[in-house]
């Protein structure tokens, strides 16, 4: 039971340092946000590490595109990132973020050979609750504000920290032109037995 609690009270502070990790404003409550649970199919990723501003990520994802072409590693979907720590409670040049481009499973031959950094791996299928953050809108802050609250209200934990999939206009570079998903891998809370 004193096992179960205190992972239990970790995965919340986990979520919890989730929540902050995307400056959520109190003044969001209000907002109405539409989720869905679905399954991620098992994929092959090539990733890269990249430390700094989001908004300067452009050169480490052209950097990583040049790589694929480089190698013959054809995309074969559309890029996300990982958000890997807090921007909170560590400055903007240390942010960090893995840059993700998912490939064919003929890219796993190149693991372990890209450098410190950057490689390539399989991830395992996962259920993700989903909130789409529509083109247009600047400020993500409200959708993950109600999207954690969804999560625990409908039993479940965040298991990792957040993904955002690029759906529409990735190349502008300006994030308020983009369509993307908003996406936490999660996990059922253990039913208490007492």
């Amino acid at each position: 039971m004193m096992s179960k609690l205190r992972t239990l009270l970790l995965l919340l502070a986990v979520g919890l340092i989730v929540v902050s990790i995307v400056g959520i404003s109190a003044t969001s409550a209000g907002s109405k946000s539409a989720f869905t649970i679905r399954k991620v199919e098992k994929q092959v990723v090539l990733y890269t590490i990249y430390r700094g501003s989001y908004d300067k990520a452009g050169p480490a994802i052209g950097k990583l595109y040049a790589l694929a072409g480089s190698k013959g590693v054809r995309p074969i979907g559309p890029m996300s990132h990982v958000y890997l720590n807090n921007p909170k409670l560590v400055e903007s040049q240390h942010w960090l973020t893995e840059i993700r481009i998912p490939v064919g499973k003929e890219a796993l031959k190149l693991a372990g050979t890209l450098g410190e950094m950057t490689d390539v791996k399989a991830l395992p299928a996962m259920e993700v609750v989903v909130a789409v953050k529509p083109k247009g809108q600047s400020d993500p802050a409200p959708i993950y504000e109600d999207l954690y609250r969804w999560i625990l209200k409908e039993g479940y934990i965040a298991s990792e920290g957040p993904i955002e999939t690029f759906l529409t206009n990735a190349e502008t570079g300006h994030y308020a032109q983009m369509k993307t998903e908003i996406m936490f891998p999660v996990g059922k809370l253990p039913e208490d037995k007492d």
